[in-house]
């Protein structure tokens, strides 16, 4: 007959307790192998601002640092089951839509997001120049009719928002981000954020506007060197920042200072890209040698404290 082992005073006792966990957020986007973004970066970014992301793998790409070869999609069933397996345990606070492959995945997610009307959705557009133009086409349509209708935020580079959705502009001047907003609004899109706006002096600028009014507009200096992955670093930061609480100009002001410093962080891996550092908060840490000196906090690099027990 086997003994029961009375419990040591090292056992940790867990708690059914949710008050003090991080956030959830439901993630879509594809496995990319090389690191740069897809579910790796965004898993990075939102632990390292305090969520916990439920990551859904909607396909792979094909890839190394420095280009996209390819992308296989997972089939729409299998997306489905597991976005509905963590909906149905986890309380989710914000939905995230990266890259999702083909129109039958967002046809799911759109199905999902309609099933959780109350959950906000961050809709993010990659540049997709590097696939066969007939997927684009199809991609871009889809997204626009089933995925567009459900976003609070779409986030996306200046150059790709207004190919996107602006195909016929004819003025002389580049539209501005309230030109894009006002497109994106025409599909049901609330707030667009625009990045890499190009301004004098080496600058890029990024603005949260509305069809009515730029609610907020920074500029950060250019880099010289070529990222991948900031994109899904900056959408995932933003989720993490209003799935804890913060309104969307303090999410979005904290979600960019959190992508710079992050570029500025950034290290290559491989021969390709600069990959951006999410966990550049980390290296400050190693950094400090005085025991006497108090390690960094969350508003030493600009980011909002949570309450977080580990």
């Amino acid at each position: 007959m086997a003994q029961e082992i009375p419990p040591s005073s090292t056992d940790i006792t867990l708690s059914d307790e949710t008050v003090g966990a991080p956030p959830c957020v439901l993630v879509f986007n594809a496995n990319d192998p090389s690191g740069a973004g897809g579910l790796s970066g965004d898993a990075l970014a939102c632990a390292s601002v305090g969520a916990h992301a439920l990551t859904v793998v909607t396909g792979t790409y094909l890839r190394d640092t420095a280009e996209i070869f390819d992308h296989v999609a997972f089939d729409d069933e299998a997306v489905a089951e597991q976005a509905r397996s963590v909906l149905e345990d986890m309380n989710v606070r914000v939905i995230k839509v990266g890259f999702c492959g083909d129109p039958e995945n967002l046809s799911v997610i759109a199905e999902i997001s309609t099933d959780y009307a109350d959950v906000p959705v961050v809709a993010y557009m990659p540049n997709l120049s590097w696939w066969q133009d007939e997927k684009i086409d199809a991609y871009l349509d889809a997204f626009r009719e089933l995925i567009l209708p459900q976003t609070t935020v779409l986030i996306g580079n200046h150059n790709t928002l207004w190919r996107w959705l602006l195909p016929d502009w004819s003025n002389e001047r580049s539209p501005g981000p309230r030109d894009i907003a006002r497109a994106a609004a025409e599909m049901g899109v609330p707030y667009v954020l625009v990045t890499g706006i190009s301004q004098p002096d080496q600058h890029l600028e990024s603005a949260l506007a509305t069809a009515h009014t730029v609610m907020l507009s920074e500029r950060f200096e250019r880099f010289d060197a070529i990222f991948s992955g900031a994109g899904d670093t900056l959408s995932a930061a933003l989720v993490a920042m209003l799935a804890a609480g913060s309104d969307l100009e303090e999410a979005t002001h904290e979600a960019l200072e959190f992508l710079d410093q992050s570029l500025n962080s950034g290290f290559r891996p491989g021969m390709g890209h600069v990959l951006p550092d999410r966990l550049f908060w980390a290296e400050m840490e190693d950094d400090i040698t005085d025991s006497d000196e108090r390690p960094p906090t969350a508003e030493d690099f600009s980011l909002p404290r949570h309450e977080t027990k580990h």
